[in-house]
């Protein structure tokens, strides 16, 4: 997907929280900052590609720094705290376990920010509310005819805190006889999902965990390792989660494929790509 006028401040407003996680040194801050002006200055131009332009600022950012993750805290309270939540949501999923409640679940945890919540705060209502909702586009019958008609499955993470409500649709997909193939990144950029945070949150026990062979904002097809190439373009059937993966897939051929997304639009560039409203909750085939 291409950037629009509105990724601006949004590059803007991630360059300063990665900072803020990396370093204390306020000059050293400066510092990046100037060269992350300069960066946009000459990429941030129309038919930019976002994920691209992203992670080329993110690695600026690592490299500049010294700091390797610096969302390492983050991520690992984003799981901590998705987990606790885990008995309320499976008591929701026993009044109604059609495959539609466990979509909504993993689109839920796209919505919600873990680390940005705390035990004290009312988790179990939001999802409550949130299951109230309409799925916006829900291609539902045809990714459940989608199941039942391929024996494997390519099932690209996004976030940390997310992924623990992406393993109760992992099981439910299980039900289906369905071999599903996880890929997480392989190094750590935001707090995107890399192996050692889907072990943590025990995705392992529902498939086999693949690295794409790069630490990108999403999926850039430019950067992915000639072996994960080789299980992308084997797998007929892919099940893809967030904006990230969105974006760096909209823009390659998926003709052979069946793809379904899962997301919500928390933006206005996306949901004008997409041809949807701000927050919709969307399950759609490409």
């Amino acid at each position: 997907m291409k950037i629009s006028y509105e990724c601006g401040p949004c590059f803007l407003r991630q360059a300063r929280e990665a900072l803020d996680l990396s370093t204390d040194d306020e000059t050293l801050k400066m510092e990046v900052m100037e060269d992350i002006f300069k960066f946009l200055s000459n990429n941030f131009k129309v038919d930019t590609n976002s994920n691209g332009t992203g992670s080329a600022m993110h690695r600026m950012i690592i490299e500049k720094t010294g700091c390797r993750d610096p969302y390492y805290k983050e991520k690992i309270e984003g799981n901590e705290i998705a987990l606790k939540y885990i008995p309320d949501v499976k008591r929701i999923l026993n009044d109604d376990d059609s495959l539609e409640n466990y979509v909504k679940i993993a689109i839920i945890g796209n919505i919600l920010d873990f680390g940005a919540f705390t035990l004290d705060d009312d988790i179990e209502s939001v999802i409550k509310e949130s299951l109230k909702k309409e799925l916006t586009v829900k291609d539902i019958e045809e990714f459940e005819e989608s199941l039942r008609k391929h024996d494997k499955v390519l099932y690209l993470v996004d976030n940390t805190g997310e992924i623990v409500f992406d393993k109760l649709l992992l099981e439910k997909i299980k039900e289906y006889d369905v071999n599903i193939t996880i890929a997480v990144k392989s190094v750590p950029i935001l707090n995107d999902a890399t192996r050692k945070e889907a072990l943590d949150a025990g995705l392992d026990e529902f498939g086999e965990i693949v690295d794409i062979g790069c630490g990108t904002v999403g999926y850039v097809d430019s950067e992915i390792s000639d072996e994960f190439r080789e299980i992308f373009n084997d797998h007929e059937f892919v099940i893809s989660k967030g904006m990230g993966n969105y974006e760096g897939l909209s823009e390659i051929d998926l003709s052979s494929k069946e793809v379904y997304f899962l997301l919500c639009a928390k933006c206005n560039t996306i949901s004008r790509h997409i041809g949807a409203n701000l927050h919709d909750m969307l399950l759609f085939k490409k």
